[in-house]
């Protein structure tokens, strides 16, 4: 009896899904995953060490002269360093995602689109938490330093027209028992206006960390049917 020939659509069928296969899951789609994680781990504790560093700087310059004022002035290094959890969150979370190569067949299941939806989800809060961490750091050093030179008797007028609209700050000896020195109304307006920028500049990075939570979740394997 004649050999039965084989099918020429089953053939062309497995040739179109090998081709489609290595498409969408290429070996180097894992290098684009692993970067996503490196890039929210890296770019958010660049960014939280930026802001440590400068508001850290200021705050030990202002507690020489003024002691008391370093436990309230503290506020910029804390939040600060929950930057660096926003990216430590991201990166444990992608770095869960991506699965190991199938062990029978050693073919890559992880697609190129995943991956690109992870490095986006890293670019999102590790950038984020950069510009953040700068901004904080900014903001933080200028701050502390004038909540300090109010409180050390620094007057940055020359003139008493220049002063107008903000408590006096005698000399030493020259003033009462019951009259504030060290313009402490004058303080709690700089710390309060400090802290309000230091609220809408972390939300800078909690704003990445959100979009990278949604976007994390964006996911095809291979290996679906």
């Amino acid at each position: 009896a004649p050999a039965t020939p084989k099918p020429q659509a089953n053939t062309n069928t497995m040739a179109y899904l090998e081709v489609t296969y290595g498409n969408q899951c290429p070996s180097w789609a894992l290098s684009v995953g692993y970067l996503g994680v490196a890039s929210a781990a890296v770019l958010s504790n660049w960014g939280s060490a930026w802001g440590t560093w400068k508001a850290g700087v200021s705050l030990v310059n202002t507690g020489i002269r003024h002691p008391g004022s370093i436990m309230k002035n503290v506020i910029p290094v804390v939040m600060a360093g929950v930057i660096g959890i926003y990216g430590l969150i991201i990166a444990v979370i992608l770095a869960e995602s991506i699965p190991k190569p199938n062990v029978d067949t050693r073919e890559n299941v992880y697609s190129i689109y995943t991956g690109m939806a992870h490095l986006c989800a890293g670019l999102c809060c590790g950038l984020s938490g950069l510009a953040a961490g700068g901004c904080i750091g900014i903001v933080g050093e200028y701050g502390v330093r004038c909540v300090g030179y109010r409180a050390s008797n620094i007057t940055l007028f020359p003139s008493k027209t220049e002063s107008s609209g903000y408590s006096s700050v005698p000399e030493h000896g020259s003033s009462g028992d019951n009259e504030d020195v060290s313009g402490s109304d004058d303080q709690n307006k700089l710390f309060v206006g400090m802290l309000i920028m230091l609220i809408f500049s972390e939300a800078l990075a909690l704003y990445g960390l959100i979009v990278a939570l949604i976007v994390s979740q964006h996911s095809f394997s291979c290996g679906e049917s």
